[in-house]
């Protein structure tokens, strides 16, 4: 199972380690802190699980977050 890190870009030193199938989650719990929410979670989810990364960075960018693999078993 590939694991990713998930860094939230706005807030120094939070980042999260989980499968695809958890970014969106992660990514929506940070917005909610925020008061904010955004269908581009979900885009972002898929993006990573199809390994499509010029949408993934595109979309993480605009989500003021990064995703890199961790580990790959």
């Amino acid at each position: 199972m590939t694991m990713y890190k998930v860094i939230d870009r706005l807030h120094p030193g939070r980042a999260a380690r989980v499968p695809s199938d958890g970014i969106a989650a992660t990514v929506s719990a940070w917005l909610a802190e925020l008061e904010a929410r955004s269908p581009l979670v979900d885009d972002l989810a898929r993006a990573v699980a199809a390994s499509d990364w010029p949408t993934a960075y595109a979309l993480a960018d605009t989500l003021s977050v990064s995703v890199e693999i961790a580990t790959v078993r």
